[in-house]
């Protein structure tokens, strides 16, 4: 049974439609969290490591372009309907809460957030939409998408790699290894953005200056 998996998923790996699988899984993520694309680009570094097929840098590319056109469309989406997607998701649920990070990140950090937020479970979607919503320049979205798209592209690729370089002779491992760090990266920043918020929350606010009234005499 694993002999006729690993066997699918080699002849899969080695077929030239592998890069547009990439591109379109990638591409769809921007909207469906839930497509496995990051797994896939893991797994197409792994193979390129371990039989030279598919080309790791046609694996980068095509998943840095599905992930920039994704978000392009999301953002489009974010633009047009915005507002009515985002009154939908009640106060309090899970979902509002992603999408009011988004505002107050976007707020803060500006263009950047679209970076960080391509390692966060759900960031990616709530930030282009968001940042449509508010009409964020579109040059502006564009340059800060690249660095993000480009960034993940080589992120999975490269981690898949060192996943396949580890286990040459047994790519399910390599697999294995490569998703793991993939996981254990995101669950990195989630703690960390998570112990930062809470920092964030015990900072005390400075009370005002009291008002210090005027010496006798100096009234006009």
């Amino acid at each position: 049974m694993t002999d006729a998996i690993l066997a699918f998923v080699h002849d899969a790996m080695a077929s030239p439609w592998i890069y547009a699988v990439i591109l379109g899984l990638a591409l769809l993520d921007a909207f469906f969290p839930v497509v496995p694309s990051e797994t896939v680009v893991v797994t197409a570094g792994v193979f390129a490591a371990s039989s030279g097929e598919p080309m790791l840098w046609l694996v980068v590319l095509a998943a840095a372009a599905g992930a920039f056109l994704g978000d392009h469309i999301s953002y489009w989406i974010g633009r047009s309907a915005g507002h009515r997607l985002l009154s939908r998701f009640k106060p309090g649920t899970k979902r509002r809460a992603v999408y009011d990070w988004a505002t107050t990140a976007l707020e803060e950090r500006g263009g950047l957030v679209l970076v960080v937020a391509r390692y966060i479970p759900g960031g990616r979607t709530a930030v282009t939409l968001t940042m449509g919503s508010t009409a964020y320049p579109v040059r502006r979205f564009a340059f800060f998408d690249a660095i993000a798209a480009v960034s993940w592209g080589l992120y999975g690729a490269l981690i898949g790699y060192v996943g396949g370089m580890a286990f040459e002779n047994d790519p399910i491992k390599g697999v294995i290894l490569g998703v793991g760090l993939a996981v254990g990266v995101t669950v990195v920043v989630e703690v960390v953005r998570h112990v930062l918020k809470k920092r964030k929350a015990r900072v005390p606010v400075a009370p005002e200056a009291e008002a210090v009234p005027e010496p006798a005499g100096t009234q006009r």
